[in-house]
């Protein structure tokens, strides 16, 4: 075997294989060229390099012997080239000796290719067929033909296993009045999905349309439960919006559920109770009671306040006095209370203005009670202010926001009206400073 590996050793070897066109594509093969180096190198390897066919041709050129062994005659290789030539018409501009580079690793990739699989062609076509049927479905649930859509939407999911053929034959039932079996198919959705590894914003739809059919059916915990589970598998703004509007309508469903004037007269009248015994927290939590169980009736905000003034949560006293108004506008009492925890607070502006309200909304029945009021409210400023310095009250002003914005406004008018020639020069400063007084140093006049 040396003795035939010796003939690579020939000094004009590539000289004879580049002049040969049969070899010469071999010279750019950088893996044949490695082979044929390791013969040279080692002429006993030849025994191993000798497998690869190319090596034959090569043989064959340097001994100048014909090793084709039935191969085509000379003529009908220059014949056979014109098919391999054809195969590069895409390439026009390349040159035949490259060409031929190119095409001779192309049987290397052939055994690579995969075979045509079968059941991969069989799906495929199942997928068609069914997205051909769902088609048909969504044409006829668009025209509210929903017995036919349902008919095609079924055919689809037996051809090929998409839960978003049972998301669509959901909705079909929805709109079809199937609540019930809209659920169930849309539950049916998530069962398979799961086991078929389904995209998670199809798992999404179909919590949200189970979410809607229960909302529909009235059942609003259960809409919002999966209405969750579809926001967890996906966010979208549809399903928020969903949410939140049935958590609105449960919260009003279950306060509604709740009015009952009885239970509202029994909590008044243990809130009274609990207030004579002075057990302020006890009245709060009994008129609650009652706010929930009669939300219309403007007594119970009002005794509410009543039981937080004394626990001197003014603040919310005040609140409760606006609700109680707001129901009814002409409840007086409700204006008073406000009042006296507006004074409290030390907001005698505001603590007037209510008593002002009041007088506005009152037939005169109230007269007295408003003025009594109104009394104790300018008694209370006038007593805080007290011995104030004038730099304390321009800081009292600058701190007060209705007083400042109101000295302001006025400031504002004075200096574009003219000054009444009876009104001297000199005193300019005096007039000014009597017309631009806070309004609560003014008389307060009632409506009578």
């Amino acid at each position: 075997m040396g003795g035939l590996g010796g003939i690579f050793n020939d000094p004009q070897m590539y000289q004879k294989l580049a002049s040969n066109p049969k070899t010469s594509p071999l010279l750019a093969d950088a893996d044949f060229m490695a082979k044929l180096q390791r013969i040279q190198q080692n002429p006993n390897s030849v025994g191993q390099e000798i497998q690869d066919p190319r090596f034959l041709q090569v043989m064959s050129v340097l001994l100048g012997i014909d090793m084709s062994f039935g191969a085509p005659p000379e003529g009908a290789s220059s014949a056979g080239a014109a098919p391999e030539a054809e195969e590069d018409v895409p390439m026009p501009d390349a040159r035949p000796a490259a060409a031929e580079k190119k095409k001779e690793p192309e049987p290397a990739p052939e055994p690579e290719a995969e075979p045509e699989d079968e059941e991969a062609i069989a799906k495929k076509k199942a997928q068609e067929a069914a997205d051909a049927e769902k088609k048909i479905g969504n044409d006829f649930y668009k025209k509210k033909q929903f017995d036919e859509a349902i008919e095609h939407y079924n055919k689809a999911w037996e051809l090929h296993k998409d839960i978003t053929y049972l998301n669509n034959l959901g909705a079909a039932k929805f709109e079809k009045g199937d609540l019930q079996g809209a659920i169930e198919t849309c539950q049916k959705a998530v069962e398979e999905g799961r086991e078929l590894r389904a995209d998670f914003k199809a798992l999404a739809k179909a919590f949200g349309r189970i979410g809607t059919a229960h909302e529909k059916l009235g059942d609003l915990a259960q809409a919002i439960e999966y209405y969750h589970k579809s926001l967890t598998e996906h966010r979208t703004p549809d399903v928020l919006t969903k949410l939140r509007n049935a958590e609105k309508a449960k919260a009003k469903a279950e306060k509604e559920a709740y009015i009952d004037p009885a239970e509202a007269e029994k909590a008044r009248e243990l809130g009274q109770k609990k207030f004579q015994e002075a057990d302020w927290p006890g009245a709060v939590e009994a008129f609650s009671e009652m706010v929930k169980r009669a939300p219309e009736d403007p007594r119970g905000y009002s005794n509410r306040a009543a039981a937080l003034i004394k626990l001197m949560a003014f603040p919310q006293a005040v609140q409760d006095c606006d609700e109680a108004t707001k129901r009814d506008p002409k409840f007086i009492r409700a204006y008073m209370r406000k009042a006296q925890a507006l004074i409290a607070m030390k907001e005698y502006n505001k603590a007037l203005d209510a008593c002002t309200e009041a007088s506005e909304h009152d037939d005169g029945t109230h007269a007295r009670e408003i003025d009594q009021q109104q009394q104790k409210c300018l008694e209370a400023q006038f007593s805080a202010r007290a011995g104030e310095t004038e730099q304390q009250t321009m800081e009292r002003i600058q701190n007060d926001p209705e007083v400042s914005h109101d000295h302001n406004q006025r400031a504002s008018r004075m200096s574009r009206l003219t000054l009444p020639r009876s009104c001297p020069s000199s005193k300019t400063l005096s007039c000014r400073a009597f017309c631009n007084r806070p309004r609560a140093t003014l008389p307060l006049c009632r409506n009578t």
